[in-house]
């Protein structure tokens, strides 16, 4: 497997075994590290990776980086996988791959009030590559990468795409607004129109507001928000 690299602005940083790159990410940046940090573990069958950001913007408007490097991760696979190949996204941050649960998202960040910008926010990605047992029978509803047909996917590779076409995400967000990623967002979004439940409420999930809160309609037709905010991670 290749050692991945990642454009100006980000520094790569290997990390071996048991070492979860999300938890070493949040401890650099609570060190004060700088923005763009890489830490990445590539396993023989998981794919796990964190990154470092500093938004200037309030915590409510800076959790977009969590859909932003989302839709980063489906641009950098589709240019690798083949065409057939499906990515879509949960709201909490789960990854689907041709429908089936594959992975997910994390965010953590300095604080949690909405409307104080952090000193940091960390993304973390979590990629099974290969079934962890032969009888994937038992769990019909999660796959892997290489299950779904992407076998020639060199996972520093994919790891490279998704860094990059992050930042392209970013810097879009920057020059247009968070508009665009709205529209590239819900082309993505899995169970959007179904019922669901998240955070112990029920109800159908009509969308997203401004800051991509959850909105629910419950049986009284009552809608209720959830905040982006409330999938944060504490560290």
């Amino acid at each position: 497997m290749s050692t991945p690299s990642f454009p100006p602005l980000f520094n790569g940083q290997s990390v071996e075994g048991r070492t979860d790159p999300f938890d070493k990410a949040c401890i650099e940046a609570i060190k004060g590290c700088d923005a763009g940090l890489v830490v990445y573990n590539l396993g023989a069958n998981m794919l796990r990776a964190a990154i470092v950001f500093a938004p200037d913007v309030a915590l409510k408007e800076g959790m977009a980086i969590l859909p932003l490097c989302g839709v980063g991760f489906q641009n950098a696979l589709g240019a690798l996988a083949p065409p057939e190949v499906a990515v879509h996204l949960d709201w909490n941050g789960g990854l689907r791959i041709n429908g089936a649960s594959c992975g997910r998202f994390r965010i953590a960040a300095s604080g949690t009030d909405p409307e104080v910008e952090p000193d940091w926010l960390v993304v973390g990605l979590e990629l099974p590559l290969w079934p962890e047992s032969d009888d994937t029978g038992l769990t019909p509803d999660q796959t892997t990468l290489y299950a779904e047909g992407c076998v020639e996917v060199d996972a520093a590779a994919l790891l490279e795409s998704w860094v990059k076409h992050s930042l392209v995400g970013i810097n879009r967000w920057l020059d247009e607004g968070v508009a665009p990623l709205h529209k590239d967002w819900r082309g993505l979004a899995h169970g959007m129109g179904d019922p669901i439940e998240n955070a112990g409420q029920s109800g159908v999930f009509l969308g997203v507001d401004e800051n991509f809160g959850m909105l629910l309609r419950d049986d009284a037709a009552k809608t209720c928000l959830i905040p982006l905010t409330s999938v944060l991670e504490t560290h």
